[in-house]
């Protein structure tokens, strides 16, 4: 692959992660490790042999690895700790890139629910907290727990069976209403469930707000 032959750290980033898929490979792979076949299933429009070349050029880099799944003979692609270390300005990217979805998906776009476990993060993990609580989201059947702590917030993937709150609907309007694009209201009258009476999510997506706009 063509480098830029640039001494500039974002110039050498790129070398490595600039091609087209690889920072998408990251994505992924920043929510969980994947075998191929999974790999292949959540990036919807790449060529099996194109996946197999990025991943090659990943794992030479040092950002991903292989790994045996354990009691088992298929392989996991899992990111190594230079890897993960891109967590920080994938997260950026999500939240710069919210605003361009505003109007919610184009003809054509593929929505995928896991997607939201980083989009989730990066959209209200600058939120200054007042009203800790656990917030249930419930995108498209997928469970993901966004807790809202005095230390900050963090997301699992993972079903909260008594929460302050709760969020049940499709992917983009969940996305929708944490970002900021809908309001609950909204949300509500386009199909999406919203359960608030302790108004944990109201305060975080407030707090949230802020904190994207300081």
């Amino acid at each position: 692959m063509q480098g830029y032959q640039q001494f500039c750290g974002l110039a050498r980033a790129l070398d490595l992660i600039g091609d087209r898929w690889n920072l998408l490979i990251v994505r992924e792979l920043l929510i969980r490790e994947r075998r191929h076949t999974e790999l292949r299933s959540a990036l919807p429009g790449v060529a099996s042999n194109l996946l197999t070349d990025r991943l090659r050029h990943l794992v030479a880099a040092g950002i991903v690895e292989r790994r045996q799944e354990e009691g088992r003979k298929a392989v996991v692609y899992a990111l190594t700790p230079r890897g993960a270390d891109l967590r920080e300005p994938v997260l950026g990217l999500v939240r710069w890139g919210a605003p361009l979805m505003a109007s919610g998906p184009r003809p054509g776009d593929t929505v995928q629910p896991q997607w939201l476990a980083l989009a989730a993060l990066a959209l209200l993990r600058d939120a200054v907290v007042t009203r800790p609580g656990r917030v249930a989201l419930d995108a498209d059947g997928l469970d993901l727990t966004v807790h809202a702590e005095a230390a900050g917030v963090r997301v699992e993937l993972a079903r909260e069976d008594r929460p302050d709150a709760r969020v049940q609907g499709p992917t983009a309007l969940v996305l929708g209403l944490l970002a900021g694009a809908l309001s609950a209201r909204t949300a509500a009258a386009m199909g999406a469930r919203v359960q608030d009476d302790a108004g944990v999510l109201d305060a975080l997506l407030v707090a949230a707000a802020a904190g994207r706009a300081a």
